[in-house]
């Protein structure tokens, strides 16, 4: 069956680059299928199992066949560390006969000293653009400084800070925005743009991406289909009204040095101002004027003085919040959606009781287990990188074909691995790690700040400045161009002295096909079929034994086919 569309446009008019692009992902069909997957004496991971089998026995699926050992390798490594695995790395996956070697790897990624960088660097990328988007902190005299946020969340993840306490320091956070400066405090980035205009859109942004509540859709009227009222927005936003963002400029000029995060007295906006019960006014859509006062989405109510000796609001909401089980079930929804490429809700962050979850049974039960074991991230990782259905092919047959398909506006079964396009920072540190190209090159700030230059125009081609992307490479032509003759295509793909292909062609270690294999397993992490080896034969009879560009050739085409730029 035809997996990927394909697609190839000008470096090369050679036959043999078309016909390589023609056939990468149709010989992973004949590949041996891994051993049936055991729950592998995990509660959590059976109960997992338990769950989605159910469904496709109410829906009378047949599961897709299990992936094979390169394809989940491949995709573990990638949502876990946001790269592909080396070709060392797979072999030795690949060669390992344990029956539990999926716990081993999956436990490696998370616990080993020589992952913790990468982990790290992985899951801040990630939340960055959740937090503040691909763009927050970039734009000229800022409020947010994105190293200062970055900063906060890899300490946090290279410590493995409990999810309920990073929660509770982005919400409540006071002191310095940027590096270097007295009291920084790197989580205040997450605020510090978001209390223009009253405060709305911190009080959208922290209800959404770490409760799954759109309450910005009852701003200003009650949702027609949305159970929130006016009421509950006003009552959030109240939070907030002791919060200040202080500009402090560079002497001399108008550009912000940075940014300083206070909590300060608020005496409320009513004519006459009672700091004791500081209340704020919100106007109904027929011209009513209402009052709120500061009250968490279940009802609970604070103290509603503004004074911060009495009350600091803020810190009163980052306490309910992580004490609230919509926190639970919305990093549950999270996490899930990044390793399956859908959550149990559509969108991801919209979780209120309009919008009921798809396996609500399991949602409930995986964020109460979370919060058994303290929030610990890693673990809930665990639990959904060892299930059944992470571990399925993303090949469908013939009961799953239409009915699981979310493209259609299908419910996700989860009866296969749903194709989703690599995110730019993941095709960065992929074509890095599969050319070798960051081995000796400079420092983790000199590699870092390569990597955002070459990203700041890729990612504008791949996403938007809400941080969102597709899940399918879409052919557009800036897109198709920066694949084929973009910068880090062309390093990727060089054939001088040094470089990743010119040492391959000279390995005395290997034969001509265990080059090209090498180049299959670097990038797919599979071999080559019968025919791909064929036809790299010919290839390389065309360029008359030039082994080095033959190999750049076939390269050039490994890379920019569909099946190394998704992630399957």
């Amino acid at each position: 069956m035809k997996r990927y569309s394909k697609m190839l446009c000008g470096k090369f008019a050679l036959t043999a680059a078309v016909l390589i692009i023609t056939v990468i992902g149709v010989a992973v069909d004949a590949f041996a299928q891994a051993a049936s997957t055991s729950d592998s004496g995990i509660p959590e991971v059976k109960f997992i199992n338990q769950q989605i089998r159910q469904q496709w026995a109410d829906y009378q699926i047949k599961p897709s066949m299990k992936a094979t050992d390169g394809e989940w390798v491949r995709r573990v490594y990638l949502d876990i560390i946001g790269r592909v695995p080396t070709v060392e790395e797979l072999q030795a996956y690949t060669s390992d006969r344990d029956r539990e070697k999926k716990v081993k790897l999956v436990q490696s990624l998370l616990h080993d000293d020589k992952y913790t960088e990468e982990y790290a660097k992985n899951w801040t990328t990630i939340w960055t653009n959740v937090l503040i988007g691909r763009s927050g902190g970039t734009e000229r005299n800022s409020l947010t400084n994105r190293e200062g946020l970055q900063k906060f969340l890899r300490d946090s993840f290279a410590r493995n800070k409990y999810y309920n306490e990073m929660v509770y320091e982005l919400v409540t956070a006071t002191g310095s925005n940027s590096p270097g400066q007295e009291n920084f405090n790197g989580a205040v980035n997450f605020l510090t743009m978001k209390l223009e205009e009253n405060a709305t859109l911190a009080t959208a942004q922290t209800s959404r991406i770490f409760l799954g509540l759109q309450v910005q859709c009852t701003q200003c009227h009650n949702h027609p289909f949305n159970e929130w009222k006016q009421q509950k927005f006003w009552e959030m936003n109240a939070f907030f009204r002791q919060t200040r963002a202080l500009r402090r400029f560079t002497p001399g000029t108008r550009d912000v040095s940075f940014v300083e995060l206070i909590n300060q007295d608020f005496a409320g906006e009513g004519l006459t101002q009672t700091p004791e019960k500081a209340d704020i006014y919100y106007e109904l859509r027929n011209g009513v004027t209402r009052v709120a006062y500061p009250v968490f989405v279940d009802g609970t109510k604070i103290d509603p003085s503004g004074y911060v000796e009495d009350v600091i609001r803020r810190t009163e909401l980052g306490k309910l919040i992580t004490e609230s089980e919509y926190m639970d079930k919305m990093i549950v929804n999270r996490i899930w959606s990044h390793f399956m490429g859908y959550g149990f809700t559509k969108p991801i962050d919209d979780m209120g009781p309009h919008n009921p979850a798809t396996h609500p049974e399991l949602v409930s039960y995986l964020g109460a287990q979370f919060r058994q074991k303290n929030y610990d991230l890693k673990e809930l990782i665990s639990w959904i990188a060892l299930s059944e259905a992470y571990s399925l092919s993303s090949r469908t047959n013939s009961t799953n074909e239409t009915i699981d398909d979310p493209v259609l506006g299908e419910t996700p079964k989860f009866s296969r691995f749903y194709l989703r396009q690599m995110r730019a920072e993941e095709l960065y540190e992929s074509l890095v790690t599969a050319t070798q190209a960051a081995n000796g090159k400079g420092s983790y700030e000199e590699q870092e700040r390569r990597k955002g230059q070459w990203l700041s125009q890729f990612i504008t081609a791949f996403g938007n400045d809400e941080g969102e992307e597709g899940t399918t490479f879409n052919g557009t032509i800036p897109q198709a161009l920066m694949m084929f003759n973009g910068d880090l295509i062309k390093t990727a793909s060089s054939k001088g002295n040094g470089s990743f292909l010119s040492n391959l062609a000279n390995d005395a270690e290997l034969n001509n096909t265990e080059k090209i294999n090498h180049l299959f397993l670097a990038a797919l992490s599979r071999k080559p079929s019968t025919n791909e080896i064929k036809v790299a034969n010919q290839l390389l009879l065309a360029r008359k034994g030039e082994l080095v560009a033959a190999l750049q050739d076939i390269w050039w085409a490994v890379l920019n086919s569909n099946e190394f730029i998704l992630n399957h």
